[in-house]
């Protein structure tokens, strides 16, 4: 497994072995102590799965749980596009949108710090995230960014109308989030 950190301060692809055979793929696309060698500490508080429909586009979301949330997300089925968008106020990187191409056959998967946005889209007909996170999911703490905020231009490559749930229909713009004191602060 080797990480290698991405445009975002703290945030990394990392990759990982896949083994293909007649019966299919397997991969280790977690191991804390290979992630403790590139200087990633983590510690596995909650894990989700998320299956979604072409054209869903979930996010951008993020958390300001007290003791932050980092997250690990991979590809397991299908194809999807994962967008990262450092937002912590006071971040080299801020503002800052990274896109990564997700694929469950690739064996990469993504090392997102705490604070920062994701989101994803899917391009086939399904695909499934799954997620690591270091702090369990907590309805007061978690919020969201629009995820066709004119300031942020993710460059969303759909080719139907998105679909997308009620929250993020209804998310506020960046310029918003911070207007209400909504962003985290980057922890250097």
């Amino acid at each position: 497994m080797k990480a290698t950190e991405l445009s975002i301060s703290g945030a990394h692809l990392i990759e990982s072995p896949v083994f293909d055979d007649g019966r299919g793929i397997f991969r280790e696309w977690f191991k804390s102590g290979d992630l403790e060698i590139d200087g990633i500490d983590f510690s596995v508080r909650q894990a989700n799965l998320s299956h979604s429909v072409r054209g869903t586009v979930r996010g951008l979301h993020y958390s300001l749980a007290p003791e932050g949330q980092a997250k690990i997300v991979t590809c397991v089925m299908g194809e999807l596009d994962d967008v990262i968008v450092d937002i912590r106020l006071g971040s080299p990187s801020f503002g800052r949108v990274v896109y990564v191409t997700l694929d469950a056959r690739s064996g990469v998967s993504l090392h997102l710090p705490a604070g920062v946005a994701h989101g994803f889209c899917v391009r086939e007909d399904f695909a499934a995230m799954a997620y690591l996170l270091t702090s369990p999911y907590d309805s007061t703490t978690e919020l969201g960014i629009s995820p066709f905020d004119s300031t942020l231009a993710v460059p969303w490559r759909l080719s139907s109308e998105p679909v997308l749930s009620l929250r993020d229909i209804e998310a506020p713009s960046l310029v918003e989030r911070r207007e209400r004191q909504e962003l985290p602060i980057f922890q250097g």
